[in-house]
This record gives structure tokens, sequence and C-alpha cells, in this order.
């Protein structure tokens, strides 16, 4: 049989910073590999290096050694067939929300009622139906975010890297804009890296968990979550769920544990 080669694959990558403490490493001895279509939710104690990690699959950050192949080409920086939702606000405070999520798709040969009506159904898509013509000073933190998440699937691209992109909404929102999320991959089986401190929402939408460990980040844990697609939130009151979540709480409280201890050292 022919090898089949992964589609999303780490190698060797480690990542360490400069400061005026001296050198810093982030990230150490990360090997990983994906299938095309995967959900996979990286969680891990803060300053463990999940967003150094995305950012260099993003191309916004480079490995200090190692390196990251998407579809057996490496990557070397930014590209349009990487999608990046970024923790802070990043849309135009001069542009509509449609005008924001339309800018993905400019410069794409695509008629300009084609490109609204896209804007139009991926803003739908995350409930924001009826603010097409509002600017972000006229939208909360949570409305803004879920542009810029509109945005990024609107351009289709082939991964999308979400950081923590739901830690702007309240609660309530934060599971009805993870539900279209959800959808949306259920149509379209992009690749998926997605950032989260919360351990329910990491299960109830990926198909894998890796667990990186407290800083230098390595990954300890990769735990395979079985139930079938779709998925509705009612998972989280079943026994399996919960037996999941409690491992994953299990090795993930060891590890914020040892992060605290090391923080507390070298602040004492």
């Amino acid at each position: 049989m022919p090898t089949v080669e992964p589609y999303l694959a780490m190698q060797g990558v480690q990542k360490s910073f400069r400061t005026k403490l001296g050198s810093i490493q982030a990230l150490k001895d990360i090997d990983f590999e994906a299938a095309k279509g995967s959900f996979i939710s990286i969680i891990g104690p803060s300053g463990c290096g999940k967003s150094t990690l995305l950012a260099c699959v993003g191309g916004m950050d480079f490995p200090t050694s190692g390196r990251i192949v998407v579809d057996g080409r490496p990557v070397t920086g930014p590209s349009r067939r990487l999608g990046y939702v970024f923790q802070e606000e990043s849309i135009f405070p001069w542009r509509t929300a449609l005008a924001n999520v339309r800018f993905a798709l400019e410069g794409r040969g695509m008629s300009r009622h084609d490109r609204d009506a896209r804007a139009r159904e991926m803003l739908a898509a995350v409930g924001l139906t009826g603010f097409e013509g509002a600017y972000p000073a006229g939208l909360s933190g949570g409305m803004k975010q879920r542009v810029a998440i509109a945005r990024v699937l609107a351009a289709e691209p082939e991964v999308v890297l979400m950081d923590e992109p739901f830690g702007a909404l309240d609660q309530q929102t934060r599971l009805l804009v993870g539900e279209q999320v959800l959808r949306i991959w259920e149509a379209t089986h992009q690749t998926i890296l997605f950032v989260t401190h919360d351990i329910q929402e990491a299960i109830l939408l990926s198909n894998e968990v890796v667990v990186l460990s407290a800083r230098p980040g390595r990954i300890i844990e990769r735990v395979t979550v079985p139930f079938p697609h779709p998925r509705e939130a009612s998972l989280a009151g079943t026994t399996e769920f919960a037996d999941i979540a409690a491992r994953l709480w299990h090795i993930l409280s060891g590890e914020a544990k040892k992060a605290f201890i090391e923080s507390e050292a070298r602040r004492g």
C-alpha cells in the first residue's frame, strides 16, 4: 500500500524567544500530523505556547527549528490558504459589517452581487442578520468578533486557525456561535485548529483534543472525540462526554499547577 502523506504536519518544531532575562523556550519537540478535514482543538495551561504554535502554523511567526507543512508545501508566511481568527478585534473600523466580510472575497473574480450574497450568508451564519450596515463602533465586542469569524470563513481557506475566537462572547452566544461554526465545518470539512481554554467547548466541537504541557509546550496527550456528526450541545449531558472531560481536566489541572509553581518561583 502506498504511504499517505499527512495533510498537516509539524516536524520537530521548537520556538524560543530572546528577552532581557535571557532565552525563553515556548515550544519543544512538537511532532504532529493531521488528516485533511480534521477539527482539532488545542488546550493547555496559560503561557504554554498555544497561540505561538498557531502563529507558526499560520505563517505569522516562525519556528526556531523544525518545519510545518500543509498539503505538501512548507509554511513560509501568511497565505490565502490559511485563514486566521485572532483573539483581538481585527476588523476595519471604517467598513460596515458587510463590507468587512466582503473584503475577504475581493480580488477573487467574483461579481459585487456574489460577494455581497456570500457576505450576507456568512453574517447570517454567525447570527448577525440585520447588522450588515452597522459600523464596528456601533457593535459590541462579541459582535465584532463574530464579524471577524464570518470574514475568515467566507473566504473558505483550506486551513482555519482560530485562537480563542469566542473569548469575547457571553456564554449563551458562545454556545450558539460554536454550533454555527460546527455546522459550517460539517458542510465544508475545512481543516480547523482551534485554541481554547474551555474543555467542554473543545470536546463538543472537535474530532481530537491535543493537550500541551506547561512551558515549554510539548504535546503530552491526544484524545480522540468519538461522537458522530452532526452534534448538538445536549451531548454535554452524557456520561461519555463527562468521562472525556474528566480525563482532560485531570491532565490539564496537573500542568496548570506546574505552570503556577514555576510562575511563583520566578516572581519570588
